[in-house]
């Protein structure tokens, strides 16, 4: 079973491509289960959102090719929510979804919430302290599990996009995040996105992977797609990297229910 549930449309302003073009494509990549999960609208950094007016046209959209593709291949129909609690809209909270990932985008940094995956900050790096970020960014997601309004953690260690590593173990950092996620019964994305950008690797690292399984967490599949040629991108290398630390499960979500498969 191949399954990709975190890919993006151009309503995020930041993808290209038709919706139609990313199916034919996942169909291609002999995918099973496809979940698009554009960037939910929020009162917040509307350049890279769609618009709330556009939320229930993008689900019907989504529900529409769901029907038009049926016995080719499972469209599932997600969102994918910065947790920015003062933003969170009840509208995509409460929206008629199979699953919603929960991502962390923003930490505090000099009284601002700095986008640090945003290659237009990457300046922001060279003055700050990169275990302090890091655990900042952990921090967010242990929130965001708390929270209990999401299925799947999006790309788990986001902060490591550019290559800065810290010195601290990463497992510690992670720790209380995990051990979150696990008690929110949340599942871990394992997305291919890494490997498009300066880190090279998936997210989660493999020692994350590790944490996670120890504390028998599910996993899902994603390739975070912008474009439709990113759809299953690598997809191979992410299932062998989960069968190397030892799952064999991969979890699907259909109106917010979990259900494991066999990968």
């Amino acid at each position: 079973m191949r399954v990709d549930l975190h890919n993006h449309t151009p309503r995020c302003n930041h993808a290209t491509g038709e919706m139609e073009e990313y199916l034919k494509r996942a169909i291609e990549q002999k995918i099973d289960i496809f979940g698009f999960s554009d960037h939910a609208p929020m009162a917040f950094d509307p350049k890279y959102r769609m618009k709330l007016q556009e939320a229930e046209e993008y689900e019907k959209e989504v529900m529409d090719l769901a029907k038009k593709y049926e016995g080719q291949i499972e469209v599932l129909l997600g969102y994918e929510v910065d947790f920015l609690p003062n933003y969170l809209e009840e509208r995509i909270l409460k929206a008629p979804v199979d699953y919603l990932i929960g991502s962390v985008h923003f930490i505090p940094k000099n009284g601002n919430l700095w986008g640090f995956d945003n290659p237009e900050f990457i300046g922001e790096y060279k003055t700050a302290d990169i275990d302090k970020i890091w655990q900042d960014y952990f921090d967010a997601v242990e929130a965001m599990a708390k929270s209990g309004l999401f299925q799947i953690v999006g790309h788990l260690d986001l902060i490591k996009v550019f290559n800065f590593k810290p010195k601290k173990d990463v497992r510690l950092l992670a720790k209380k995040a995990l051990q979150a996620i696990k008690k929110s019964g949340m599942a871990i994305e394992i997305s291919s996105a890494g490997l498009r950008k300066p880190v090279g690797e998936p997210y989660p690292s493999k020692e994350l992977l590790e944490a996670a399984y120890d504390l028998q967490i599910p996993i899902t599949f994603a390739s975070d797609a912008h474009t439709p040629e990113q759809v299953g991108q690598n997809m191979s290398s992410i299932e062998t990297l989960a069968k190397e630390v030892g799952y064999d499960k991969v979890a699907v979500f259909r109106q917010k229910e979990m259900e494991l498969l066999d990968f």
